[in-house]
């Protein structure tokens, strides 16, 4: 039997709390249902650092190469030495130096979570390697120049090929769901940048023909997906615009603690809440952990996929299962109204586990 290597960088603030518990619960599903995982620590953020001098180590990069997938954690790079604040964050240099293009990040209502928009499902694909973040659209260099200590200027960079690619992983999962695609862009006013954006997903959607296409600006969107969040299936956007959109997306269906997302390529795949490290409450064992598991989950979907193997999706299934059952018992952490810690919930899964996989 295939044994799964996958990565853990467990991070800062509340990252080694709420991806122990990911790992715990994970564990739990894979015996009952008899997968092999190699969980392999490497080190990130301040871990990296105190060891390496490197927030995001050569080490770690060399060892992710050699897993199927991982889990990271968040990181406070803001608080990170300046010498390395001035570097990539770890998820920025992961996603560039890796080419983790896709960003995909959901927001769906849970049971249990109070969703300010009804019944929403959608899923946002974010493009992940250039446009308005300069820190991962230059080859070398930061993509920042201080022409005089009053004057700054910021390059977006966009390609052709990052479109495409994008698009067509859009697409893809469009067609697996109500076929429907939403381009959010400004290319009334950033013509050539986002304008080659639309115009290169709008080719690409060609290619399915089946698929319903719209497209919005960015500042209409964010009011489109307050008003009526429940219309839109799949969103594809550039890197600063999904950034924004999921987060929003996230609150409105309950809580950005809830929101999950993964980086893929071709052949790697990285778990990633969208919410930060927390670094306020970290140590307390109040954090939510419900973002990275679901991140998991998803992991579990794309391993499932890549290595044709159902069990994995089994895997995240049980515990996608187990964390509804907890919150429509009413078992939840602080945030959602409950009193549960960290370690409590991933204890309650991991009981919902043992019923479900009884039955």
């Amino acid at each position: 039997m295939k044994a799964y290597k996958l990565g853990v960088l467990q991070g800062d603030g509340i990252g080694p709390e709420i991806v122990s518990a990911t790992v715990k619960v994970f564990k739990a599903a894979a015996q009952e249902l008899d997968v092999k995982f190699d969980w392999t620590e490497l080190p990130m953020g301040w871990e990296g650092i105190e060891k390496y001098n490197d927030p995001t180590p050569s080490y770690t990069k060399e060892m992710l190469n050699e897993c199927d997938g991982w889990i990271l954690g968040p990181h406070d790079s803001a608080a990170y030495p300046p010498e390395h604040k001035a570097k990539r964050n770890p998820s920025g240099e992961l996603r560039h130096t890796l080419d983790l293009y896709a960003n995909i990040r959901p927001a769906k209502t849970m049971p249990g979570a109070k969703s300010v928009v009804g019944e929403a499902d959608l899923i946002i694909y974010r493009e992940n390697t250039e446009g308005f973040y300069t820190d991962r659209n230059m080859h070398i260099g930061g993509g920042e120049w201080q022409i005089t200590p009053e004057v700054v200027v910021s390059a977006g960079v966009f390609t052709k090929k990052a479109a495409e690619r994008i698009a067509h992983a859009a697409f893809k999962m469009a067609m697996q769901r109500r076929k429907k695609v939403t381009i959010v862009h400004k290319a009334n006013v950033i013509k050539l940048g986002t304008g080659l954006f639309l115009n290169t997903c709008k080719e690409v959607a060609q290619q399915y023909p089946e698929v319903t296409v719209d497209d919005y600006h960015i500042d209409a969107m964010t009011a489109h997906l307050v008003r009526r969040a429940r219309d839109f299936d799949i969103i594809v956007t550039e890197n600063m615009f999904g950034d924004i959109l999921s987060d929003l997306a996230g609150e409105l269906v309950g809580s950005l603690g809830l929101a999950p997302s993964i980086n893929t390529n071709e052949n790697q795949a990285m778990a990633q809440a969208a919410h930060g490290s927390a670094p306020d409450i970290a140590g307390k064992n109040i954090a939510n952990p419900i973002g990275i598991m679901l991140s998991t989950v998803m992991l579990m979907d794309w391993l499932s996929e890549r290595h044709h193997d159902a069990k994995l999706h089994q895997v995240g299934q049980l515990v996608e299962q187990g964390i509804n059952s907890c919150l429509k018992a009413g078992t939840m952490t602080g945030d959602l109204g409950g009193s549960a810690s960290t370690s409590e919930f991933a204890e309650a899964i991991i009981a919902r586990i043992g019923e479900l996989a009884v039955k």
